[in-house]
């Protein structure tokens, strides 16, 4: 079943759909984890709890169509890594959805509010989750002609 409910290589008015591609970057192993598991029915899940390896993926190249980031994390925070992320691809920091699952500090407060990305609250609703990631997956693919 893919994200838009529907069996893979079934069409949408004669479009394939195809899965995406995801990278979650959270510094709690068992929350990146979970969401990977959640997600990974649907679309390519490339977890990782160290933003600089995120960092590393996505200079090297690496696309996907939305990443996961959690907002709050020690050392390189969401929003550093934003911001390391735009300087050098600003398509893939306009593709990052931030997560946070405490109070926001001002500082992100005000940091949330200086960018258009949505922020998500911990905990997911499960069902929602999969179907916000669908729709931002369809949103940044185009799809592939059947036939």
């Amino acid at each position: 079943m893919s994200a838009a409910g529907v069996n893979e290589g079934e069409t949408i008015s004669g479009m394939l759909l195809r899965p995406g591609r995801v990278l979650v970057v959270d510094d709690d192993a068992l929350v990146a984890r979970a969401i990977a598991l959640v997600l990974g029915d649907e679309h390519e899940v490339v977890v990782t709890t160290e933003p600089l390896d995120a960092l590393d993926r996505i200079a090297r190249g690496e696309r996907y169509d939305v990443i996961l980031c959690d907002l709050m994390m020690p050392g390189t925070t969401g929003m550093e890594l934003h911001r390391r992320v735009a300087a050098c691809d600003p398509g893939a920091a306009a593709r990052i959805v931030f997560v946070t699952g405490c109070s926001v500090l001002p500082e992100a407060q005000a940091f949330l509010a200086s960018v258009p990305n949505t922020c998500l609250e911990k905990p997911f609703d499960l069902k929602a989750l999969r179907d916000f990631i669908g729709r931002r997956v369809r949103a940044e693919q185009p799809a592939v002609r059947a036939g």
